[in-house]
């Protein structure tokens, strides 16, 4: 599966401000700075806020994260081990 948006718009744990992007600057407030309601793309808690959230939830499916590995996940039925491995290339073409 390839996400080219996994990190865009995922829940932020802590305030974080940025300055008015440039061509959306209201010019009544251009000294202000927004307060960011969702994480964007290039935001340093990005990546580990989205990390959190895909724990979460692939948690919920009964799946265990390996002790050895972090980035592998693990769910047994029956006789059957189903294997999800997580592999983020954060790399723009």
């Amino acid at each position: 599966m390839d996400v080219k948006t996994a990190f865009l718009n995922e829940n932020l744990t802590e305030d974080v401000h940025m300055m008015q992007p440039e061509g959306f600057v209201d010019p009544k407030n251009s000294g202000k700075v927004c307060k960011l309601q969702k994480s964007i793309y290039g935001l340093k808690q990005a990546s580990r806020s989205w990390n959190l959230r895909f724990d979460e939830v692939i948690k919920s499916f009964d799946f265990t994260k390996s002790e050895g590995q972090p980035c592998v996940y693990m769910k047994f039925i029956g006789s059957t081990v189903v294997f999800l491995v997580l592999y983020v290339d954060d790399i723009l073409p």
